[in-house]
C-alpha cells in the first residue's frame, strides 16, 4: 500500500510531464475568461500572467500540445480552450460521487462549476439514515449502504470524499473495490491506494497555515525594516540604550 499519492509515471502517455498537466487548468480558466469576453488571440506574456506563471514555462508548456503560436499574433483563444479541455479530458462527460454530506459536501454539492467543466455529479451519498431521500442541490441523498451499487449503476471512475478523517479510509476502500480510480479528497488525513489509483488531497486547514507562514515572514521583514529606517519599537529601545550609560543610567552631562 502506498500513501495518497499519484502513482502514475511521471510523464503522461503523450510525454506531457505532470507539472505541465497540474498547469493546465490555470491556462484553461484564464483563457476561458478571454473567450467570454470575446478576445480572439492572446501573447504568451499577458496569458501567463493571466495564469500566474511565466511566459517561458507558458511556451514550453503549450510545446507539449503542440501549440506554439503565431509570432506577431499570440494564440488562438477558441482553440487552446477546445485543445486543452480535450487533453484533459474535459470534452466528454464524468460522473462524479460525492461521499460525506455535511456542511463541505453540501457546499460542493452546490458548486456551479462542476458542471460547466464536464463533471456531472451522479450522486450524493451519505451514512446518516436521516439524510436518506433530502434533496441537496436538487440532488436526494442516497444512504453509503448503496455506494458500490451507485457506482456500479453510473459508470463513476472519479469519487469526493468529504468525511471526518475516521471515517474517509474505510471510504475510500469501498470506493476503490467499486471500480473507483480517482479520488479527490477533502478529509483530513492522508489516505492508502492501491497502484493504478490517484488520489488528490485538498486540506483547507495547511492552506490556512502555509498562509499564515508568509504573513508572519511579512510581519518580521516590516519589523526589520522599522527597525533600520529608525521607526518602531526595536529602533526606538536601541535609541534609548545609546542615550544611558555603561550602567543603564542616563548620563549627568548631556550634549547639547
Amino acid at each position: 500500500m502506498a500513501t495518497g499519492r499519484s502513482h502514475r509515471p511521471a510523464t503522461r502517455s503523450r510525454g506531457i510531464p505532470e507539472a505541465t498537466v497540474a498547469r493546465l487548468p490555470l491556462y484553461l480558466r484564464a483563457l476561458t475568461g478571454l473567450s467570454e469576453r470575446s478576445v480572439p488571440t492572446v501573447s504568451s506574456e499577458e496569458l501567463a500572467a493571466a495564469a500566474g506563471v511565466n511566459s517561458a514555462k507558458l511556451r514550453k508548456d503549450f510545446s507539449y500540445l503542440g501549440s506554439y503560436g503565431t509570432r506577431g499574433v499570440g494564440y488562438d483563444v477558441e482553440y487552446l480552450v477546445y485543445q486543452i479541455s480535450r487533453e484533459l479530458g474535459l470534452t466528454q462527460d464524468w460522473p462524479v460521487v460525492i461521499v460525506g454530506i455535511g456542511n463541505l459536501g453540501a457546499a460542493l454539492a452546490n458548486y456551479g462549476g462542476f458542471a460547466s467543466r464536464g463533471f456531472r455529479v451522479a450522486a450524493l451519498i451519505d451514512a446518516d439514515p436521516a439524510m436518506a431521500g433530502k434533496p441537496v442541490a436538487g440532488i436526494p441523498v442516497q444512504h453509503s449502504d448503496e455506494l458500490e451499487k451507485i457506482i456500479e449503476d453510473n459508470g463513476v471512475s472519479i469519487g469526493v470524499i468529504a468525511t471526518p478523517a475516521g471515517a474517509a479510509q474505510q471510504v475510500c476502500d469501498r470506493l476503490v473495490a467499486a471500480g473507483v480510480t480517482s479520488i479527490l479528497n477533502f478529509a483530513p488525513t492522508v489516505l492508502s491506494v492501491p497502484d493504478g489509483v490517484d488520489v488528490r488531497k485538498v486540506d483547507l486547514s495547511i492552506e490556512l497555515q502555509i498562509l499564515a507562514f508568509h504573513e508572519q515572514r511579512k510581519a518580521g521583514e516590516e519589523a526589520e525594516a522599522a527597525a533600520h529606517d529608525g521607526s518602531g519599537p526595536v529602533a526606538a529601545t536601541r535609541r534609548e540604550a545609546a542615550e544611558q550609560g555603561p550602567d543603564g543610567d542616563v548620563p549627568a552631562v548631556m550634549p547639547a
